[in-house]
């Protein structure tokens, strides 16, 4: 059985963002992805705490998954399933087997810095897949905010995950909300003042259906095309 303290630390931070989320839907049965689950503190604290959700577990690492394993079953939580190997970097045809918009929320904590950009990507379009319209894709970890790192301990472990490996890195939120964009995802807002330490943030990001998109680069497209003529017809006018 691993033990993270930073899971330790964080879970009980980490949970309260999650319920104010997610209990206005407790009324029925939800079903919630997590990526990288680790040593499976998080999952079954999370589990214990929000019984109307049916958590799936995963992980590439056999290590990892043994010990999520044995946290269920010290726990004793009922809606925790057993964890799946999966990796966010495949296609989400492999995400254990997972239908599409079979998820709720798909969840991913303290992960992304330690990616490469194409892991990344798979986070996004796996999840613009498998969560249904209006569900929620939640990231938490270090960010850069428009290239901009800070404080300085994120500046340290920026430095220290690229010479670890030169693909690992803070990943940007301008960037995460791009990729977010072109997988139906749309960015409500980030946490920073509930969760520890400070200077990591939770990320919220919300399924919309494509056909909304569509709508919306359509009727921008309108606008515009309305505003030029507009302005051709009073230059028109003017002369």
């Amino acid at each position: 059985m691993l033990l993270s303290p930073a899971a330790e630390r964080n879970k009980d931070a980490l949970l309260a963002v999650l319920r104010a989320l997610l209990e206005p839907q407790s009324y029925h049965k939800l079903f919630a992805l997590e990526l990288g689950s680790g040593s499976g503190q998080h999952v079954v604290h999370f589990a214990e705490d929000l019984p109307f959700i049916t958590w799936q577990p995963s992980d590439p690492s056999e290590e990892a998954r043994q010990s999520i394993c044995s946290y269920i079953t010290a726990v004793q939580v009922k809606n925790v399933l057993p964890p799946v190997p999966l990796d966010a970097g495949e296609p989400w045809q492999c995400w254990g087997g997972l239908p599409q918009s079979a998820c709720d929320l798909v969840l991913s904590i303290n992960m992304l810095h330690f990616c490469p950009f194409s892991t990344i990507e798979g986070v996004f379009k796996g999840s613009g897949q498998l969560l249904k319209t209006g569900g929620l894709l939640v990231t938490y970890g270090p960010y850069a905010i428009n290239g901009i790192i800070s404080p300085d301990s994120n500046v340290q472990l920026d430095s220290s995950l690229r010479e670890r490996d030169p693909a690992w890195g803070l990943p940007d939120i301008d960037v995460l909300r791009q990729l977010a964009y072109g997988n139906s995802l749309r960015l409500e807002r980030m946490v920073s003042q509930a969760v520890r330490p400070m200077s990591n943030g939770l990320l919220h990001f919300i399924n919309c259906s494509r056909f909304l998109f569509i709508f919306i680069y359509l009727f921008s497209i309108y606008v515009v095309c309305f505003s030029l003529c507009k302005a051709l017809c009073g230059a028109i006018q003017i002369k």
